[in-house]
């Protein structure tokens, strides 16, 4: 069994779908299972989700974070889905102390709950429940650089098997998803697809040029139509900050018929 990554960026999906026997995520579902599979637990999780921004980086401190049902529309059962795993109020304060220390601006929030951006992945991916977890929220600048810092003041994590998840989708574009594909939407979705892995992937980019790839990602072919709004791209940049080297791995599938990847950095 391989060690655990020290960041991991994975592409959750729609809502709750993959809790619903989706065929559209049945291949997002397996690719899940397999990563988790392939390296030993962790002894704490700190998800980075697209659907939590604040204008500070923000932690979850409480003991016991209940859950927010934070889409609509979907069947009864999935606002019963239960993930009842712990908080880690000392690992909130030291991501607090970490970011504080690398003079970003940061707050605790004792109150706020668990969004689907952390429990319907990680009831794939640890349906036990059973390892202690807190959020950081995104910034609501929007500002890739500012993400990439953040990760970076993250770093003294990977002495202690804390898994660092970055919860987003490499591909989100709502409108698209529900529109006939075209040979032009295609090319975008696969353009972007392509350079996001070189990007995230090739060891024969020097680091500077990898790091200000990822702050001007608008820039790539196809970017503002897969992201007409970048907070599912964001967790990225996170994850990268995080190790600030070419990534181990990368998972290529399909997720709701458009191309999709995750990336973890080992």
């Amino acid at each position: 069994m391989r060690s655990l990554p020290k960041a991991l960026f994975i592409s959750h999906g729609g809502g709750p779908m993959p809790l619903l026997d989706d065929p559209g995520h049945q291949e997002m579902v397996t690719c899940l299972k397999e990563i988790t599979a392939s390296f030993p637990k962790p002894d704490a999780i700190v998800v980075v989700s697209a659907h939590w921004e604040e204008s500070v980086p923000t932690i979850t401190s409480a003991a016991n974070p209940s859950l927010i049902y934070d889409y609509y529309g979907f069947p009864p059962e999935t606002y019963e889905v239960k993930y009842p795993c712990p908080g880690k109020p000392e690992l909130a304060s030291e991501i607090y102390e970490s970011l504080s220390a690398s003079g970003i601006e940061a707050k605790l929030d004792d109150s706020r709950g668990f969004d689907h951006g952390l429990f319907v992945p990680l009831t794939i991916m640890y349906p036990e429940a059973d390892i202690p977890c807190i959020q950081l929220s995104l910034v609501n600048s929007l500002d890739a650089e500012v993400h990439v810092e953040m990760g970076r003041a993250l770093q003294s994590l990977h002495k202690k098997n804390v898994l660092v998840l970055g919860s987003g989708f490499s591909f989100h574009n709502m409108k698209a998803f529900f529109l006939n594909k075209t040979a032009n939407s295609k090319d975008l979705n696969e353009s972007f697809e392509a350079w996001l892995i070189e990007t995230c992937s090739s060891r024969d980019l020097p680091e500077q040029e990898r790091t200000q790839r990822l702050i001007d990602w608008e820039e790539a072919k196809g970017a503002r139509f897969c992201h007409p709004r970048e907070e599912h791209l964001l967790p990225l940049q996170v994850c990268y900050g995080v190790v600030n080297t070419a990534c181990s791995d990368v998972y290529e599938l399909e997720i709701l018929k458009v191309k999709s990847s995750m990336f973890a950095w080992s």
